[in-house]
């Protein structure tokens, strides 16, 4: 059995990217333990806080530390990832030499109202992924375009073309997370 953490860069309630990561988790085995990880009450990381960290920052650093593999599912804000996302994966890395996302397997889906599925915010984000020592899966490219159209009221993915392949992707990072911990 693995550890999954979900991180949801979206802080929006039935935001579309929850839909995409629940879509994705619906592809990993039964037996799995996973976390949503809630990221939306971190403080701003501040590196003065690295002698003597609040404890949200040590609580989600612990939760992170537990889990075996992290998918992260964003959407793109300015051409990027969204702030409360990138404060996340600060926490994590810090202080110097103690970051908690090293050697994890990570996968990375992306969302977009557009038709380019956030596209530049999913390789901003493997970007900083590789840099921390995550090892990404980079294949199949998750760029999840024109979600509005895919989705209903709520932000879950209704498309069931969509499901499929978000299922699928689920079951391959499975796949990939076991041969990465052996």
């Amino acid at each position: 059995m693995s550890k999954y953490g979900i991180i949801v860069g979206s802080l929006r309630k039935n935001s579309f990217t929850l839909g995409v990561a629940e879509a994705l988790v619906a592809g990993l085995p039964e037996d799995s333990e996973v976390t949503f990880i809630n990221i939306a009450d971190l403080p701003l990381y501040n590196q003065d806080y690295d002698a003597d960290s609040p404890k949200i920052y040590t609580d989600f650093r612990e939760t992170i530390a537990k889990q075996d593999a992290i998918i992260f599912a964003t959407p793109e804000h300015n051409r990027s990832v969204p702030a409360a996302l990138k404060n996340a994966i600060d926490i994590a890395s810090r202080p110097w030499g103690e970051n908690v996302w090293a050697q994890k397997p990570a996968l990375v889906a992306s969302q977009s109202i557009a038709g380019i599925g956030g596209a530049v915010a999913n390789h901003v984000l493997r970007n900083s992924l590789d840099f921390l020592d995550m090892i990404v899966m980079h294949q199949p490219e998750l760029y999840i375009g024109n979600t509005p159209s895919l989705s209903d009221e709520n932000g879950k993915i209704t498309n069931v073309d969509t499901q499929a392949f978000l299922k699928d992707a689920g079951m391959k990072f499975a796949d990939f997370t076991k041969r990465v911990l052996g």
